[in-house]
């Protein structure tokens, strides 16, 4: 085996397919997208190279609401760290210490992110219906009939109310990717900390989550960029609505593309979540190695 992963050329032969098929199925449309987003073209016409005005009128322009859909992504991003994390750390803690049924809880934690987006969509649309929703319902049942809203048509609740079916579906995703680092640190650490006189709030913001930053920064990564690229989940519940109170760049850019045929401006839309997811992720990992170098 030793000898195998010596061999450069062994190396080449398994790699070079892999390569191959991500710089087909990935490279190579980024730089068509980065291509199409220097035009201005509907898909059908000649295109008309108009260099970087498409970048400018996302930004100086404004005419579509595209700053207002990069602040709508970078609150989800930032609740989805602030919210969605903790309480999948807390759940990945819990689990992690051997409870009662651990195998049912996290499955079942687990089922929505299997389960069709939208479905989930369609689900959680009847729970916020004003009419027959649920929540409405369990509202006035427990004489809390004045809250009862319109949630998804309402411009205040309806990015709040978008989260929360994002928070359910990815909770366990995230809680399952800490559980499992939870459960890789050796069980001789804390036993070492119990004969200290360690207790189980010490050994879990001492040890356990100290020694789990490589996965954390990888569950902040996949949140932080997984807010950046929402789409299937808002676009069957809100489709960016109402008055674009939960448009996000992907759903606009799927708008311009689809039903404004503007291929090149919403080109310039796909580089622009593409450079800014890149850069997040950079500048995490920058954050975690410095943490993990002190």
């Amino acid at each position: 085996m030793d000898k195998m992963l010596r061999n450069k050329k062994t190396i080449f032969l398994f790699t070079f397919p892999t390569f191959l098929l991500f710089t087909v199925i990935v490279i190579v449309p980024i730089f068509f997208s980065l291509h199409y987003s220097t035009l201005k073209w509907d898909g059908f016409s000649k295109e008309i190279f108009v260099g970087f005005s498409n970048y400018r009128n996302l930004f100086v322009d404004n005419t579509d609401g595209f700053i207002q859909a990069v602040i709508n992504s970078l609150v989800l991003a930032l609740i989805s760290v602030g919210i969605q994390l903790p309480i999948s750390l807390l759940l990945a803690l819990i689990l992690a210490r051997g409870v009662r049924g651990e195998r049912f809880f996290r499955t079942v934690y687990f089922i929505p992110v299997i389960v069709s987006t939208v479905v989930i969509g369609q689900l959680w649309m009847k729970i916020y219906n004003n009419d027959y929703g649920m929540l409405n319902a369990v509202l006035k049942a427990i004489g809390l009939g004045n809250l009862a809203n319109a949630w998804l048509a309402d411009t205040k609740t309806a990015l709040a109310s978008v989260f929360a079916a994002m928070l359910w579906q990815y909770v366990g995703y995230h809680m399952l990717l800490l559980y499992a680092g939870a459960k890789s640190i050796s069980p001789d650490i804390y036993e070492a900390a119990r004969i200290d006189g360690a207790g189980e709030k010490d050994m879990a913001f001492r040890i356990t989550i100290p020694l789990m930053k490589p996965i954390l920064c990888v569950c902040i990564i996949f949140a932080v960029t997984g807010s950046f690229k929402a789409f299937d989940l808002i676009f069957v519940m809100t489709g960016g609505g109402p008055l674009h109170a939960t448009e996000v760049p992907t759903t606009l850019m799927y708008t311009t593309i689809f039903s404004r045929y503007q291929y090149g401006y919403g080109s310039a839309m796909a580089i622009f979540i593409i450079v800014e997811c890149l850069v997040f992720t950079l500048v995490i990992n920058k954050l975690f190695s410095k943490n993990v170098d002190n």
